[in-house]
């Protein structure tokens, strides 16, 4: 059931969905698990926000489990290439493909108190079926996709290659201090910094 909130104007009072008013306060969120719908969605909140004012800086909320690594790089893709400032904030998780995510943010990434960043190696979420070949080549591509990765979240943490390797060799959970002390995060914030405008 969608949250409804009351906006006042010169025609009067009228309903809107919740997420419709933070969208007119240049919030979007990231919830849930990572995939394609989420992915085509995010692109279009973008642009929308983009086209509406194109240097008035946007701030993305993030409390994710992850999810489809395809999926995230779209959403990195959009959040590297925008001119307009994306301001990243954790507001609970962002694991996996969201940490990546969160980590990208140019223009300020913001975690709450208890707010909690996780990294790991790229996970097949499908069991492996097929010939030596088809195995190699899958073999293959993920550790492509773990390179790829790895080098990704040593460019936005400042950390060493072989660090981030190391850090992803199993679930590695960060607190809200550790993620600033490893290069992931700039800051711990509260509400004040997320009602700023």
């Amino acid at each position: 059931m969608k949250m409804i909130v009351q906006v006042k104007s010169s025609n009067g009072i009228t309903l809107v969905p919740v997420d419709s008013k933070l969208m007119s306060d240049r919030k979007v969120f990231i919830e849930g698990e990572i995939k394609n719908e989420t992915a085509c969605d995010f692109l279009k909140k973008i642009m929308l926000l983009i086209l509406d004012d194109k240097n008035k800086p946007i701030d993305v909320f993030i409390n994710s489990p992850g999810g489809e690594i395809n999926s995230g790089m779209l959403m990195y893709d959009v959040i590297q290439s925008s001119n307009t400032p994306i301001r990243m904030f954790c507001i609970g998780r962002a694991y996996s493909i969201a940490a990546l995510l969160f980590a990208c943010g140019n223009h300020g990434r913001y975690i709450l108190p208890h707010g909690e960043i996780m990294i790991h190696e790229p996970l097949l979420n499908y069991p492996v079926n097929g010939n030596s070949s088809s195995i190699k080549s899958i073999s293959d591509s993920l550790l492509e996709t773990k390179n790829k990765m790895n080098q990704l979240l040593a460019k936005h943490s400042g950390r060493a290659v072989i660090d981030i390797e190391k850090a992803t060799s199993y679930d590695h959970y960060f607190s809200a201090d550790e993620s600033i002390e490893f290069g992931l995060c700039d800051e711990i914030v509260g509400m004040d910094k997320i009602m700023e405008g």
